[in-house]
């Protein structure tokens, strides 16, 4: 919480302290960072500078008349603040401004004003004539309105001349709510500052675009100046240089090293330089390869001389401790300040493999394939496995970062370039922290609407990141963060192999149409251990349909398109053991042979995920790979191979049975659109996202197993997986199936429902009641009268429980509730301890009662010390708890659980992202293990999943509409075949935690 407008911190000489906490880097619309910051009375000859760089038009724009230079007066007026009813801020680059803007509070007829009754002030913006177009101007309004209505304004005015079409476009584009009047030849415009849905959306979709720019500046450099190259072979630097060439970079390559001799002009046949200043023209990124200690000064020289961005692979920094620490975070500072963005440091480098870039600035000695797969990882050591797995399965990627430390550029920025990046169809992420939980979600959730995301997560038991990641550490367990990704539609795998192991799957086949699974081969005994594993994965595998071991590839070819061509398919494994000889030896050239009838019956049957497992099969996995294409339809810059089929970049494999025509006709269904961006996986019923890539066409369903899913993109054809086990392949088609319901889901999300009898302004009242103005940061419990009065206030009721301090004491409380009534103890040491004989249900007489009072007492200790408590029977059922929780991180969450053993000890709980939708609550309850006792397992009466569903939707708009609710727990919550009981309460309430998500888009400072 920042502090308002009466607890505005006071310096020494009693003037408003310089507010630290304004200051931001941002992204700004063409992927460049600025700084932005109060202005101070330091600022004067800066102030001067910066105006002598503007037009006369931006200048009249600004004051509404010729205005050639600023006075002394004007230069005091406007560095001199007070932070308060006077605010300036300005976006610097370089240490110099590029743009200001200000607000000065008014009164009603618009003079100057102050105090907390004045919640109005006009705005004023002016923006460098080179730097417009920028959006810069943009996020100072952002910035700008957070500081006004940090100091008690709710409403901005500004006046605009009506050929200032720009600034007019700023403001009604900001999504704020505002009104618009014309008046003496000035367009004036009032708007509200209170973030509004669309003005969120509006913000976040700048984010998006402005940090996947940034990170295709990166990837898509004109021109790269290794630093640190050597004059010999070998080391960091030349081994870069190395790669660059070898990869054929489209763009002009440079050799800096401030060790070069004056008459040295070229290292590896490309210019050499002593620094990037004595290039002579502008470089777009530095790949830094020099000690630790010297990279400021290679950074300095970089930012004066317009370097865009920056790929440190230099060590020494966070992951050497607090040393290396503070100089990370030196390090960002100075690159920002910029308008630089960094990989890294301690990264191993990035590739794109575009055929328009061709760039390999990394120490991959392998260099991989052109395909589909966006691979992110903050590891290099991983890196370097992933590539290598990667291309000894011939599978290809658009793009990889090794972040290093992760420093700048993180997951987040990979997964909106994902988004955008139209030759990419499967984002791959290793991640050892997520330094935003709750943002990361919402990235991953935009991006699986239209391609898959795949997460495997390290570190996720230590509860700590990586030495060199300086990110805030979440607090919520690893099964939450998981269950959270998953709600998000991210398919979390558990080690590296498995994200390969999907990667390929997601990226070369399309989805699923649902579960059903044929499995066809020449070993039955591979064909059963395949059933089982599907079984075991969820799958609904149909009876294997053994080739035996005399199969030919004809026989191969002929069984798979039957089985694409059944309608009560989904999906196909194919598995495969070599052909023995006469002599006892395998036939040489199997491999090939096979891959190009799998191929080949792939090609002309209808769209379904096709997988392979192979037992030795010398040959298998290479020839599938490079029997299909991940070429798209030939286009501008998109030639296609010699040889191959027009139209799709295809070309036979040596020994593999020719491609056969495409069947004449129309496709079934409806034609597809292919569109820039578009996922080659999107299921029947993914939703085109605004702005974003378009899911490709789909075909109708067959009734029997969802939506279908189609890959029929003009000239797209797909690699065919292959694997080593059973297991790998059918856990990677598992994935795909879940992932796929996720889609045809998300097409059609649920709804927050509203509810006629819930009191919030009550509740808010109560709240702030309860609090005070001093409220405790650490929270407060609520004594259990107050408790069960603010869940009434949202149609959560509580059975009231009567203190039993005596057996006299619980007689009377019996009488209050009446007959039968339970006894229990409420002990701490003694809760969720059924096994000691803590609770006795249905005593129907005071007799009754009496008695089992004597024994717990007797048993269990004295009644001081047990906290004995009369409450009402409720039905009989199945006893559940229900919880909220808000991490800083991540958010509130929702979970649910079966009461005792299940939850507590199994850890048997589900969890969701609040607001739960009506949908989510659904998903909630059945995503357990122990979900079958809801629903009348053996034979018992199913419980009322309605009136939980209910209360679950109930307890998550509580804790949405009043984030000061900082954790419920209801236990035990008895759900019987009519109703519910919710027989404890406990209820938490602490100062409302900040939402960085709320305030302006800024870069992260760690």
């Amino acid at each position: 919480m920042q502090p308002p407008l009466e607890q505005a911190v006071l310096d020494q000489n009693g003037h408003h302290a310089y507010p630290a906490h304004w200051e931001a880097d941002v992204v700004l619309r063409d992927g460049g960072t600025a700084r932005i910051r109060p202005i101070t009375a330091d600022d004067a000859q800066r102030l001067v500078s910066f105006y002598e760089q503007v037009s006369d038009e931006s200048k009249y724009y600004r004051f509404f008349a010729p205005y050639p230079r600023l006075s002394d007066k004007d230069v005091h007026r406007f560095t001199h603040h007070d932070y308060v009813d006077r605010v300036g801020l300005a976006a610097t680059v370089g240490g110099e401004f590029i743009a200001t803007v200000r607000f000065d509070r008014i009164n009603e007829e618009g003079r100057p004003a102050s105090g907390p009754d004045a919640d109005q002030a006009e705005v004023a913006f002016l923006v460098q004539d080179a730097h417009q177009g920028r959006g810069v101007a943009s996020a100072l309004l952002e910035h700008i309105g957070a500081v006004a209505r940090e100091r008690g304004i709710r409403r901005f005015a500004a006046e605009v001349l009506p050929a200032n079409s720009k600034m007019i476009k700023v403001f009604t584009d900001a999504g704020y709510t505002q009104k618009r009047s014309f008046e003496d030849g000035v367009v004036r415009l009032e708007f509200d500052l209170e973030p509004t849905d669309r003005s969120l959306a509006v913000q976040r979709a700048r984010e998006h675009r402005a940090e996947s720019r940034s990170v295709q500046r990166l990837l898509a450099p004109g021109s790269v100046a290794v630093i640190g190259a050597g004059r010999a072979p070998g080391g960091v630097g030349r081994t870069v240089l190395r790669n660059l060439l070898a990869a054929g970079f489209a763009g002009r390559t440079y050799a800096v090293n401030d060790a070069f001799p004056d008459d040295l002009t070229a290292v590896d046949g490309v210019p050499a330089h002593r620094s990037v200043g004595d290039i002579g023209e502008t470089v777009d990124l530095a790949v830094v390869a020099v000690p630790a200690e010297r990279v400021p000064e290679v950074v300095a020289d970089c930012g004066e001389h317009g370097v865009q961005g920056l790929v440190v692979l230099s060590a020494g920094y966070a992951e050497s401790g607090a040393a290396g620490r503070e100089r990370q975070r030196e390090l960002v500072r100075q690159a920002r300040s910029y308008g630089m963005r960094i990989i890294g440091p301690n990264a191993f480098g990035i590739i794109n493999t575009s055929p328009a870039v061709r760039l390999n600035a990394s120490l991959a000695p392998e260099p991989p394939a052109a395909g589909r797969i966006g691979l992110f990882t903050q590891s290099g050591a991983i890196g370097i496995a992933l590539l290598a797995g990667l291309y000894r399965r011939g599978a290809g990627l658009s793009s990889f970062i090794s972040s290093g430390n992760r420093a700048d550029v993180s997951g987040n920025d990979f997964l909106q370039y994902g988004y955008e990046d139209p030759d990419t169809d499967v984002v791959l992420l290793y991640l050892e922290s997520i330094g935003n939980p709750r943002k990361f979600t919402r990235l991953a959730r935009r991006t699986a609407v239209v391609k898959p995301v795949v997460v495997v997560k390290g570190a996720r038991h230590s509860g700590s990141a990586p030495p060199g990641h300086a990110v805030p550490v979440t607090r919520i367990p690893d099964a939450t963060v998981s269950a959270l990704l998953r709600q998000a539609g991210v398919i979390r795998v558990d080690t590296v192999t498995e994200l390969v192991d999907a990667g390929l799957l997601l990226a070369g086949q399309p989805l699923p149409a649902g579960p059903r699974v044929a499995i066809l081969g020449n070993s039955e005994s591979l064909g059963l251990l395949t059933y089982d594993a599907c079984l075991t994965e969820g799958l609904r595998p149909l009876p294997p349909l053994d080739l035996t071991t005399g199969a030919t590839p004809a026989d191969f070819r002929a069984a798979l398109a039957e089985a694409l061509a059944d309608p009560a398919c989904d999906a196909v494994v194919v598995t495969a053991i070599p052909w023995v000889g006469d002599n006892g030896t395998t036939e040489s050239g199997d491999g090939e042979v096979l891959a190009g009838v799998l191929r080949e019956a792939a090609a002309t049957a209808p769209a379904k995920p096709v997988a392979v497992v192979h037992v030795e099969i010398g040959g298998l996995a290479e020839a599938l790979s490079a029997a299909t294409s991940t070429a798209r339809q030939t286009g501008p810059g998109r030639a296609a191979e010699p040889g191959s089929r027009p139209g799709t970049g295809l070309r036979p494999p040596v020994g593999a049975a020719p491609i056969p025509p495409a069947p004449a006709g129309p496709p079934a269904g409806p034609a597809p659109t292919a569109t820039a961006g578009a996922s080659a996986n999107a299921p029947a019923a993914a939703a085109p996202s605004a702005g974003g890539p378009t899911p490709p066409g789909t075909a109708p369903s067959d009734g029997s197993g969802g939506g279908a899913v189609t890959d029929q993109e003009p000239g797209r054809t797909r690699r065919i997986p292959a694997y080593p086990a059973a297991e790998r392949a059918v856990r990677a088609l598992a994935e795909a199936v879940r992932y796929a319901q996720w889609r045809r889901q998300a097409a059609e999300p649920g709804r927050v429902p509203q509810y006629d009898d819930i009191d919030e302004a009550g509740a808010a009242a109560q709240i702030t009641a309860v609090l005070g103005e001093d409220a405790d940061p650490r929270g407060l419990p609520l004594t259990g009268d107050d408790a069960r009065v603010l869940l009434e206030r949202y149609g959560i009721h509580v059975r009231p429980a009567l203190p039993a301090p005596t057996p006299d004491a619980a007689v009377a409380a019996a009488g209050r509730l009446g007959y039968p009534v339970a006894l229990k103890t409420t002990a701490p040491h003694l809760r969720h301890r059924p096994d000691l004989g803590g609770v006795r249900l249905d005593l129907a007489t005071e007799q009754e009662l009496r008695r089992a009072y004597g024994e717990l007492t007797d048993a269990l200790g004295k009644p001081g010390e047990l906290q004995p408590v009369v409450q009402a029977m409720a039905p009989r059922g199945v006893d559940t708890v229900v919880r909220a929780a808000i991490d800083p991180a991540a958010g509130a969450v929702l979970s649910f659980g079966l009461a005792g053993a299940a939850s507590e000890l199994l850890g048997d709980t589900a969890h969701r992202l609040v607001p739960a939708t009506d949908r989510d609550a659904a998903e909630l309850i059945r995503s357990i293990r122990t979900a079958p006792l809801l629903f009348g397992w053996r034979g018992s009466a199913p419980v009322d999943t309605a009136a939980l569903e209910e209360l679950l939707l109930r307890v998550s708009l509580l804790v949405d509409d009043h984030p000061e609710v900082i954790g419920i727990a209801l236990e035990p919550v008895v759900v019987a075949p009519h109703g519910l009981s919710v027989l404890g309460a406990t209820v938490r309430l602490a100062p409302p935690p900040a939402r960085d998500d709320l305030g302006p888009r800024r870069l992260p400072s760690y």
